[in-house]
């Protein structure tokens, strides 16, 4: 799928390959551990694992099931990755004599209670792009100050669809009952794919949105847009890049409740200072939809599936972003955290205006 991006340069030229040299992720945990309790928390770095075979590793080692190892986030594989999992204390003299090549335990506490999905609150990245010219790394400079200064769409990024790219497709089968999946969690990830896909495909459709909104006259796109002519003038005048429709919902960030946007000007200075940002739809059963002009959009790409549905952020706010040229060996590094469910390859894809995978 041809992607819209949200900054104005044009693109750059850098070579970029996701390897445990050149990517790596450390997981910033929701909370501090309480160290005492019945669970040990391990601190573990991996290389080229996924965290389900790093898992398996353990499982395996200890004589338990994967799913008696807690872990807050599936990290890539073609990385090297810090996170925390937790195993229960009775096996902590066992782990003494862990070892594995692509496996080291840095550290370990005790806590309360297993780690459960979701419970990060980010990711930190440190990221090396090669074969960049110094042109390159001016132009790398300023996009990354733009990208700290008004955040960047939230895309799912390539490794959500498989290594062909076409797992949505098969999602979309099992979703509406076409095929079937007897894996429980292949059935989920496949079907996820898809929601995944309808997600993409409304983001760049909102950022083409958002160019012609900044590119012509509010009379030239009322019948385009079928938008009114009244709110197209108003929402031009909306200083944040991602413009926001009436009907949007809207959710507190980095975390917090939805609530619809009515066009209050309130609300707009509550996005251009990050104390809110809009959503797109995760389709499927039990969700909350958008209204008015917003929901005109988005029921394009709404679809009836046999799976629940959710919000997600549409725009995100990287942080503690830093960029560092290194002429002699023609690299640019970068530093960045993001929030969970959030990827640093969409980052790099939004640096380079063009897919890099």
């Amino acid at each position: 799928m041809d992607r819209f991006y949200s900054l104005g340069h044009s693109s750059i030229d850098f070579r970029f390959k996701q390897t445990a040299r050149d990517f790596v992720v450390e997981e910033l945990p929701l909370y501090e551990f309480s160290g005492e309790g019945e669970h040990l928390v391990l601190f573990v770095r991996k290389k080229n694992l996924s965290t389900a075979e790093m898992v398996g590793v353990f499982a395996r080692f200890l004589g338990i099931k994967n799913r008696d190892i807690g872990y807050a986030g599936l990290k890539d594989k073609h990385a090297m990755t810090k996170q925390y999992i937790s195993i229960h204390k009775q096996h902590e003299e066992a782990l003494t004599k862990f070892e594995h090549e692509g496996i080291k335990i840095l550290s370990q506490v005790y806590h309360n209670n297993k780690i459960k999905i979701g419970h990060l609150k980010g990711n930190r990245f440190y990221i090396k792009l090669k074969k960049v010219n110094p042109t390159s790394a001016t132009k790398l400079d300023e996009a990354l100050k733009n990208i700290s200064d008004s955040g960047m769409p939230n895309y799912f990024g390539y490794q959500r669809f498989g290594n062909d790219g076409d797992n949505h497709i098969i999602g979309e089968k099992i979703a509406k009952g076409e095929k079937r999946e007897r894996n429980p969690r292949v059935k989920k990830l496949l079907i996820n794919s898809y929601q995944s896909h309808l997600f993409n495909m409304w983001l760049s459709r909102r950022l083409e949105i958002n160019t012609l909104i900044n590119t012509f006259q509010a009379k030239e796109l009322e019948s385009l847009l079928n938008i009114p002519i009244d709110q197209l003038e108003k929402i031009k005048k909306q200083k944040h890049y991602f413009k926001v429709l009436i009907g949007d919902i809207m959710e507190h960030y980095p975390y917090g409740r939805l609530f619809d946007f009515d066009g209050s000007d309130e609300d707009l200075e509550r996005f251009n200072t990050r104390d809110i940002s809009v959503t797109g739809l995760l389709c499927g059963n039990k969700v909350r939809m958008s209204s008015d002009t917003a929901g005109v959009i988005e029921k394009d790409y709404n679809d009836i599936i046999s799976a629940d549905g959710a919000r997600r952020y549409a725009w995100v706010y990287p942080t503690e972003v830093e960029g560092r040229f290194n002429k002699v060996e023609a690299q640019y590094e970068l530093n960045f955290t993001l929030p969970k469910g959030s990827y640093a390859t969409v980052l790099i894809e939004e640096l380079a205006k063009k897919k890099i995978n």
